[in-house]
This record gives structure tokens, sequence and C-alpha cells, in this order.
């Protein structure tokens, strides 16, 4: 069965633009990725086309400067672009934060030249980003990553693998953090690889639980061989620059779980409605009626604590706790509202004839990505009562 399109949501937007913008993506969603979304995810199949016609529209470097490409846009209406394209296909909404992750390093903390010379295409030139932090040994504990970048000339020479990479083997760049110095978070420097560099090259793609339309790959680096002047910020700087991306990255998933779970509570409103047991449709049951209350609850709670962190971000104020805050409520709510879904429709929820189930399996992925549940409650801890073994 076709996915529903998602139901409209009633935002408080900033701007008049900001309005027109959430139309314009509302019609891409119907016409372009819903239609699609449920064959091409059984298929395995990446929209690359779709990507292509999203970075024509704008909409690939929403919250970066105009000057290079970017829309100019506050994170408090990049989010909500997101979770209305992760509503349609998860794999849309994840793969443009992902994108707009890759893309933070060289517009944070890139030379101006550099910017110059990369932004545009990466933000409208119909470039797909991939960001490489994470490898086979070094998941949580990204200061202990091995991809090591040593110095030859006025070049680098990367050699190692990163895994769990989205995008990985079809993205056009790839933000690559390398150790190139001592052990530790201090020896770790930032790069922007080509994805055509001699000696980059992806495993064959995970076979997965969900989202099995978006790619994730090991990827290799055997002597690719980077400019200095692909080098992004100071040696050394690498892991202070990744980690400032998450903080932004991680509030891109928590607008994509409040998508998914959007998407899922449609869905078990329109069946609860039209499904009739017992002479009545089945949502005049009271049991019912206050699952669907709690879930609608908890993603409003999860959206406004999502857009209150995008605020503080937008007026330039610490937002890092409220980021992790946002990753951890919204994803849980996320698998949350997904499995009461699938309960809601009864049998039909555990098949594929329904979304249903594919909410559910997409929506455990949100509890991992960009640092799992777990490490968002360490985040929050330490701002609130200092690191651990003081």
């Amino acid at each position: 069965m076709p996915d529903r399109a998602p139901q409209p949501v009633d935002r408080q937007l900033p701007t008049e633009e900001a309005r027109d913008l959430i139309s314009l993506v509302r019609d891409i969603a119907q016409q372009e990725i819903v239609p699609k979304a449920a064959e091409e995810e059984d298929a395995g199949r990446f929209p690359r086309e779709l990507f292509t016609l999203l970075s024509r529209s704008g909409l690939l470097g929403l919250p970066y400067d105009s000057e290079y490409g970017g829309g100019d846009q506050p994170y408090e209406v990049y989010l909500q672009v997101l979770e209305e394209l992760a509503a349609a296909r998860l794999t849309v909404g994840l793969g443009v934060s992902v994108h707009s992750l890759a893309s933070y390093a060289l517009a944070a903390y890139g030379t101006k030249e550099q910017q110059v010379e990369h932004l545009p295409a990466m933000l409208g030139g119909g470039m797909l980003g991939a960001y490489c932090l994470s490898e086979p040994h070094s998941g949580s504990d990204a200061a202990a990553l091995r991809t090591k970048a040593v110095r030859d000339g006025d070049a680098w020479v990367i050699t190692g693998t990163k895994a769990w990479i989205t995008h990985g083997g079809i993205a056009d760049f790839y933000t690559v953090m390398a150790r190139t110095g001592e052990e530790g978070p201090r020896g770790i420097t930032a790069f922007l690889v080509p994805g055509d560099a001699p000696g980059l090259s992806a495993a064959p793609p995970e076979k997965k639980m969900g989202m099995k339309g978006s790619p994730t790959a090991q990827v290799h680096f055997d002597g690719v061989r980077v400019p200095d002047d692909r080098r992004i910020g100071e040696e050394g700087q690498g892991l202070a620059i990744a980690l400032s991306a998450l903080d932004s990255g991680r509030l891109g998933i928590a607008a994509c779980a409040i998508g998914v779970a959007q998407a899922a509570l449609g869905e078990a409103l329109a069946y609860a409605t039209e499904r009739r047991q017992f002479g009545k449709p089945i949502a005049d049951f009271q049991g019912l009626r206050f699952m669907l209350a709690d879930m609608a609850t908890q993603i409003e709670a999860g959206r406004a604590l999502c857009l209150a962190a995008a605020r503080l971000r937008d007026a330039g104020r610490p937002f890092a706790m409220q980021a992790a805050m946002a990753k951890l409520h919204c994803t849980d709510t996320a698998m949350r509202v997904t499995t009461d879904a699938v309960q809601i429709l009864g049998g039909y929820g555990y098949t594929a004839d329904f979304p249903a189930e594919r909410y559910m399996r997409e929506a455990k992925v949100l509890q991992i990505v960009e640092g799992t549940n777990q490490i968002q409650r360490m985040v929050i801890a330490r701002h609130l009562v200092g690191p651990e073994g003081r």
C-alpha cells in the first residue's frame, strides 16, 4: 500500500518566507517523495535524482550563508523542513541532515578562500556529502580513532577505515577526521576529501533493519592524498570541530524523529477512524483514544524541545545540553509512538502492506546515530554536575 501524504502540522513560523518554504517542501513531499517511498525503501534504492531536485530547490543548504549558495534560514525553520521531509521518507530527511552535517566544518571553520572555492557546489551545486568520524572500533569513543593523516610536503596522506558512514560510496565529498598527532582528542584534524579521490573506496552497504534506501557503509582510505588547502581548521582542532558539528546534527536527528513519529500518528489516526469493530470505529474505545492522546502529546513536547534548542542556537547562545536533550527525548518518543502505531493497527500493523512497521524499524536507528541515547544522557549529566571522576 502506498504511504499516505503526511498530515499537515500547524506550524508557528517566524516569516512569510518560511511559510512559503514549508509549502514548497510539502509540495515536493506529496508529488515526488511519498508516492515512491514504500517501493524504493523495499527495493533498497537511494533516490539520488531527488537530492538533485532538492539541491536545485535550495533545500540542501538552508542553514548556511546565501553568499555561498545557502538559504540564510534560521535553525528554527531548517529543522521544520527536515521534519516535513522525514515524515514523507526518513531516507530523505536524514540524508539532508547528514549533508548539512558534512558541510558544517567548512562553513564554520574553513578559510574564506576555502569557502568561496567549495561551498557553492556543496550547498547548491548538486553535490552530496558524508561525515566520517566513527570507525569499526571507535564509535562512542570518538577520540580513539585510528585513521591517520601523515604530512607529505604540501599534502596529507590519509590511511584507515571509517564505519557507519551514511552515503558511504555515493557521496561527492567526505568530511574526514583523521589523526595527525598525539593519541587522544588533541591529535585529530579535519579534512575535506573529494569522493573520487584515488585510493578512496567503499565496502558494500550494510544490511540494515530499516532505512534500506539509505546506504550505510565502511569507507576505506588507502593512501588518499589530500592537499593541505583541504585541511579544515588548525592541526589538532578536528575533534572540537566534529563535536561542534554534532551539537547541530543532533537537532537534525531530533527533527527527523519527530517527523517519523508524526507520520506514524497520522497512520494510526486514519486507521482508527476507518476500522470498525463491535459496530463502531475503534477510535471510539477509550483505551485506544488514550494511546492516541499520549502519542500526540509526546510529539508536541518533542517538537517544542527541539525548536527551543534551535532558538538558542539561532540567538548565538550555548545549546549543547538542550541539543542532547532534544535528541534523547525526540528519538525515544519516535520509538514509543511508532510501536504504539503498530499496536493500534493490530495484525495489519505487522505487515508490510502498511507503513507502520517501516516507521517502527526506522525509528530504532535514530536512538543510535550521532551519539547513542546513553551518550546523550552522559552529555546532559556533564552539563548538570560536571565531568565524571572529578
